[in-house]
């Protein structure tokens, strides 16, 4: 009896699996037949922007860039709707590239992909940070930064962490260590404290430790294309270029740091954090 109630509803779902896919097809048939349709596949070329793949140079790697295609479906309905085919109704979406950094976290992300005016700034803290008046006078200049935050200083300073609250921030370490079972628990609790998903480890140089513990928890690894020494304005003119990760200490001091600001914002370049400046999506 159960057997064959079974071998009935089977049979059901079977049914109904090839009737909706005879529908879907049938529908897609008709579209396809529409003088809009025809006329938005025709028109589609003109919007087509290649998507770039990632730059992959031994253990480093550069993203790449989404490019654009028409969606045939969304603008269909609205070109429908609207009674007849309407060009400026043309909806488009973005195509990931083939080769994305997004497929691989066992390479040192250096810099961004645009040849735009663009910077990622990151602070690494540590317990000689002065955070409070570090975030303060970035507040006042309208500069956005990424702070890479060691999980000491992130269990014991709860309240100058929560003044970075503007600010994007990760997990440096924890005391200086990447012990897998102390990273992921300062992970988890960072991640408690921002409501946002730890997306990203750091170092100055190659450690193949660190980037193997990183890449098991689906993190990228950033490595700083810049990474100020003493003096954050000669160091950032002498090698800036565009989409740039610049390291400045956070235990030099903030009038340096200024200068430094007040050079990049005079050359016109902008402030993201290190998600946006990385990131392969058309919209920053």
């Amino acid at each position: 009896m159960n057997y064959q109630k079974l071998k009935e509803g089977l049979i059901a779902i079977t049914l109904l699996i090839f009737s909706f896919f005879y529908t879907n097809k049938a529908v897609e048939l008709v579209q396809n037949a529409d003088p809009i349709m025809k006329e938005i596949k025709a028109s589609s070329k003109k919007y087509e922007v290649l998507p770039q793949n990632a730059l992959i140079i031994g253990d480093k790697i550069i993203p790449g860039q989404n490019g654009l295609e028409v969606d045939y479906q969304e603008s269909y309905q609205k070109m429908k709707k609207y009674g007849s085919y309407n060009e400026a109704l043309t909806t488009l979406k973005e195509m990931e590239p083939a080769i994305s950094v997004n497929d691989y976290y066992d390479k040192y992300v250096v810099t961004g992909n645009s040849e735009s005016k663009e910077v990622a700034l990151i602070f690494k803290v540590d317990k000689t940070t002065d955070i409070l008046s570090l975030s303060n006078m970035l507040k006042d200049k309208g500069v956005t930064a990424t702070f890479f935050v060691d999980g000491v200083v992130l269990e014991n300073n709860l309240a100058s962490i929560l003044e970075l609250k503007d600010f994007e921030v990760e997990l440096l370490n924890y005391n200086g260590s990447y012990e897998r079972d102390f990273f992921i628990s300062a992970k988890k609790y960072l991640e408690d404290i921002t409501k946002k998903e730890a997306k990203y480890c750091y170092l100055d140089y190659d450690k193949e430790e660190v980037i193997n513990l990183c890449s098991s928890l689906k993190m990228h690894t950033i490595m700083p294309s810049i990474k100020v020494d003493k003096n954050a304005y000669s160091e950032i003119k002498e090698k800036l270029s565009n989409s740039a990760i610049i390291t400045i200490p956070s235990n030099i001091s903030l009038s340096n740091i200024v200068v430094a600001l007040d050079y990049l914002q005079k050359r016109g370049y902008k402030f993201l954090t290190v998600d946006n400046l990385i990131s392969e999506s058309l919209e920053k």
